[in-house]
């Protein structure tokens, strides 16, 4: 079985080819004009051909050599490429990053991160793949993504850290007669239609849970598959939703949709956490600087809700 052919050996070539002299390829080299030699033959040998023809006026290609030379600058191109993508990976300048997320973290809350994480990092790449908790852990389980941002899910091979904590706030339209109160009790939810989101989803569960364990029966539900079509729903006076916060932070605060305190419900909070494979050792410096760019979150973070009363 032939040696493989090595790096210096294609570099001489290209070398050789390019000045057409083995004194100058090996100066440029920075090697002895015997070690030049010595690598052409070798390569010749492995090739079982003649890749130059020696005469007193320099070296130039034969038919076979110039057959081979795109091919080797493309490989050496490509070993360039290889090391400078390398040098970007180990700086944290360059690479690449995928992340996985919950619906209602990479719908409201990963996009301003990501923007301010770009702004800092043009040159790495980011690949975004939602679903629900359950198959963002999967994801990170089967190393299809470096980071999962989603609801705490025990597991032995992931270390998680707390991102944030997103309350349910219960939503009501602008000219609801809830609206100009500010306040209500749990009963008084048995009177309204109920949007309810996503079947698959834990907030489906949850609310769901909360609603029997009070032994409220709403007068009506309508349920949908994603929290935008229930904020719709709201808004068009066809019932009220218990929605994350930060889903509904921007109707808030424009007024289409009003937080209303139900007094005798404990606060429902949703924490949302960040997690990693624990044996893939410490984070690359493009994954670390995402990480601290969750922690400072900044103005992102998610506030507490405004109650009229």
């Amino acid at each position: 079985m032939p040696d493989p052919i090595q790096l210096a050996q294609l570099e001489a070539l290209v070398t050789v080819a390019r000045l057409g002299s083995i004194s100058a390829a090996a100066e440029e080299l920075v090697v002895s004009q015997p070690a030049v030699t010595a690598r052409l033959q070798a390569l010749e040998r492995q090739l079982d051909t003649q890749l130059f023809v020696r005469s007193r006026s320099g070296t130039r290609l034969t038919g076979t050599g110039r057959a081979f030379l795109p091919h080797v600058e493309r490989a050496l191109a490509a070993v360039r490429a290889g090391r400078l993508a390398v040098s970007d990976v180990v700086s944290g300048t360059g690479g690449r990053l995928t992340i996985g997320a919950a619906p209602a973290v990479s719908t409201y809350v990963l996009p301003a991160m990501l923007h301010r994480f770009q702004d800092e990092h043009p040159q790495v790449q980011l690949s975004v793949r939602s679903g629900h908790s359950e198959e963002v852990l999967a994801m990170v389980l089967r190393e299809e993504v470096e980071l999962g941002l989603m609801r705490p899910i025990p597991h032995p091979d992931v270390e998680s850290r707390p991102l944030y904590e997103d309350p349910l706030v219960l939503v009501v339209p602008r000219a609801h007669a809830f609206a100009g109160r500010g306040q209500i009790r749990m009963p008084e939810m048995g009177s309204e239609h109920l949007i309810l989101f996503d079947r698959t989803s834990s907030y489906h569960e949850l609310t769901s849970s909360i609603l029997r364990q009070a032994g409220i029966d709403p007068r009506g539900t309508i349920e949908v598959d994603n929290i935008d079509a229930a904020k719709r729903m709201v808004e068009q006076r066809l019932g009220i939703a218990l929605l994350p916060h930060t889903s509904v932070r921007a109707e808030i605060g424009t007024g289409r949709l009003v937080p209303i305190r139900v007094t005798d419900m404990p606060v429902i909070r949703r924490q949302i956490v960040v997690v990693r494979r624990r044996d893939i050792g410490d984070p690359l410096p493009v994954v670390a600087d995402f990480l601290r760019t969750l922690e400072e979150l900044g103005p992102d973070r998610p506030k507490e809700p405004r109650f009229l009363a």
